[in-house]
């Protein structure tokens, strides 16, 4: 069994919690409630994606303890679990955490880029890192001339990701700047260049086949 930095015995209830939420099992990675999950506890969702294996195996003493107390008896694992939110600083990670070292990395990728579409009072022009991902993929399918609100694949991921067909577009032409195969010539700068660029650094040089599977497990946090 692995161990974090971070982990605490006490957070295989919130995990057992989720994990005998319907549909009962182990969840994926990127679904909206694991990585809600992960941002309370400051813990990566891939190392929580393990930890519900072990917990589904019931793989130590302990966790078969856990399952013999709470299986049956949701109403005490959800009191439980309330009254360790109240006590262990759930949802308030900088206090919690507060002179411990942590790398505030994968959580970025979870929050708005508010600079960007603030004039906008619509959920549907906000974006996260996360979707830029999921663009770039796509992105990496279509051809400039593609590259438009009418194309059906640019439509399908608006509805997925609930933002709308004019956002996507303003990101890949944001791409387009970053891209040096595509050799654009452009008086005005994007204003999502800088964070186009970010995500282009850490994935648009990599191996496409990998950029592709990560942006479908990243689906998932956007179905509903």
């Amino acid at each position: 069994m692995a161990n974090h930095p971070l982990w605490q015995e006490e957070y295989w209830l919130p995990l057992m919690q989720l994990y005998l939420k319907k549909p009962v099992g182990v969840k994926t990675i990127y679904s909206r409630s694991m990585v809600e999950l992960a941002l309370e506890l400051n813990i990566e969702p891939q190392f929580l994606y393990e930890q519900m294996f072990w917990l589904r195996r019931h793989s130590t003493p302990s966790l078969n303890l856990l399952w013999d107390k709470f299986a049956n008896h949701l109403k005490r694992l959800n009191a439980e679990v309330e009254q360790l939110r109240l006590m262990r600083g759930f949802n308030h990670a900088d206090e919690f955490y507060r002179g411990v070292e942590t790398k505030d990395t994968w959580q970025n990728d979870f929050k708005p880029l508010t600079d960007y579409y603030a004039e906008y009072n619509d959920g549907k022009y906000m974006l996260i890192p996360l979707h830029l991902i999921i663009i770039l993929d796509l992105y990496f399918h279509l051809t400039p001339i593609t590259m438009v609100t009418e194309t059906s694949e640019i439509q399908d991921l608006a509805k997925l990701t609930d933002i709308t067909p004019e956002v996507i577009v303003d990101v890949m032409d944001a791409f387009q700047q970053c891209d040096p195969y595509f050799n654009r010539v452009t008086l005005e700068v994007s204003p999502l260049f800088e964070s186009c660029h970010d995500i282009w650094q850490r994935y648009g040089n990599g191996n496409p086949q990998q950029l592709a599977a990560l942006a479908s497990q990243l689906k998932e946090y956007f179905r509903k």
